[in-house]
Parts: C-alpha cells; sequence; structure tokens
C-alpha cells in the first residue's frame, strides 16, 4: 500500500521533479497514494485526450486556466477557470481544447489503481502513436473507445 507523504509540492514542480510528456500535453504530479493521484496538466489549442473510460476510478477536473470541451456521456460540454467536471466510474468521457489559448487544469481521480505507472509509460514510448498509446492504456484498464462512425 503506498501512503501518502506529508509536504509540500511547490506551484511549478511535480513530486520528486517529475514532468511527462503525454500526447502534446505536460503532466506534474502532485501527489500519488493508493486512495488517490493528482496532477497538474498544460493543454495547448488544438490537443485532446480522446474518449475513454475508466472502469475503476472516478476522475475530477478543476479549470485553473482557459476553456477545455468535453464529452460526458452522450453529451457534449464547456468548461471553464474555476469550474468542477465530475467523471464517474465507467462513464466514457473525451477533453479537447479546441480554443486558441492554453488550458491548465488540476486533475485527479480515485483510486489510484495503476494510473501514475501508465502516465510513466507513455512518457516514455520512443514515439506515442495512437494504436500503441491505446494498447498500452488498456494493459493499466484505461480503455480508449472507437471513433464514431466517419470520425
Amino acid at each position: 500500500m503506498k501512503s501518502e507523504i506529508t509536504g509540500i509540492t511547490r506551484a511549478n514542480e511535480g513530486i520528486q521533479g517529475i514532468s511527462w510528456n503525454i500526447l502534446g500535453q505536460t503532466y506534474v504530479p502532485k501527489s500519488y497514494a493508493e486512495h488517490s493521484f493528482s496532477w497538474h496538466a498544460t493543454l495547448p489549442p488544438g490537443t485532446f485526450v480522446p474518449p475513454h473510460i475508466h472502469p475503476d476510478q472516478d476522475e475530477y477536473l478543476y479549470m485553473l486556466e482557459g476553456k477545455l470541451d468535453f464529452v460526458l456521456g452522450n453529451s457534449e460540454s464547456q468548461a471553464t477557470a474555476g469550474d468542477l467536471i465530475r467523471l464517474g466510474m465507467g462513464v466514457p468521457h473525451g477533453i479537447f481544447n479546441k480554443s486558441e489559448q492554453t488550458a491548465k487544469v488540476l486533475f485527479w481521480v480515485s483510486p489510484s489503481r495503476r494510473l501514475f505507472d501508465l502516465f510513466w509509460g507513455l512518457h516514455n514510448m520512443k514515439e506515442q502513436k495512437p494504436e500503441d498509446v491505446v494498447t498500452m492504456a488498456a494493459e493499466f484498464n484505461i480503455h480508449f473507445l472507437p471513433p464514431p462512425p466517419g470520425g
């Protein structure tokens, strides 16, 4: 069991100095324990996380800056600074920065499961090819959805 370590993770730092590049976005882990994992994400314009499912994690996003478009289940929505996005276990969701401004977001999941390890794996890929990302994510129980017909 991984327990939380008491301390302060500084504003522009990740725990243990970690920073990951995933799908053109920067993820900086802020806390990591068995029950919860959080990270700061910087999503440049035009980047996105394709629709996927976390079957055994709740996921949350707190918008710090910018605007993001979401696919939440069967609906679409937008969020801006100050908004909290709640993504329940098993609910398909996708995250898209369609704006011309960088978005900054605090993400967290509960429980952590193996998401921290997945991020290391994705970061360490020589090239993040979509088919390889999908395959690796499935090994960590994160399941990307096929594109919609004609998509």
